[in-house]
């Protein structure tokens, strides 16, 4: 079944220069923009616009980091986030050739981060300090506490059979302070 695919016409003259049906058409725009920019890089490879293998995709993510150091040290906010921007399409294209959901694997290391950073809060809760009693050094120190500890937990849970741990949600602050 075909889906009927409008195109939305503003007044006056168009300022994209390119018209007609695209390959790129049907891709919804309101999707979060690393599923929309892995279904673009998907649809283009497709239709052979594609590296060989990842060893092209990696060569591109280092000419985009060091683009984005030359715009970082120009300190134009436009470059910068333009430059950004382009690293982020090449990590997505990454993901895509490694067959890995961008999104999911966002999810997940925000998932880490957080139970890693309240790792950080109720340690310190722990030893009667906040976040502001506490310095970049202490706090580093307890970031690596909390991941060989997750990844300890993830080994015990392996064994026992329960399953991958980083699937779980992060600890509550009440179960850490005890």
């Amino acid at each position: 079944m075909k889906r009927k695919q409008t195109v939305k016409r503003t007044k006056g003259p168009r300022s994209d220069p390119i018209e007609g049906p695209s390959l790129l058409d049907g891709i919804p725009e309101h999707l979060p923009s690393l599923s929309r920019a892995y279904r673009i890089t998907q649809r283009v490879s497709r239709a052979g616009f594609d590296w060989p293998d990842r060893t092209g995709v990696l060569k591109k993510m280092e000419e985009e980091m060091e683009e984005l150091r030359s715009a970082l040290s120009s300190g134009h906010r436009g470059k910068i986030q333009e430059e950004m921007g382009d690293l982020l399409f090449v990590l997505v294209n990454l993901a895509r050739f490694l067959r890995i959901d961008p999104e999911k694997a966002l999810k997940k290391t925000i998932r880490k981060f957080i139970w890693r950073f309240r790792y950080i809060e109720t340690t310190l809760l722990k030893r009667g300090k906040s976040l502001g009693q506490s310095n970049l050094s202490e706090m580093d120190g307890l970031w690596e506490e909390a991941k060989r500890k997750r990844r300890s937990r993830q080994i015990l849970d392996k064994d026992q059979g329960e399953g991958n741990s980083a699937q779980r949600d992060p600890p509550s602050m009440e179960r850490l302070v005890e």
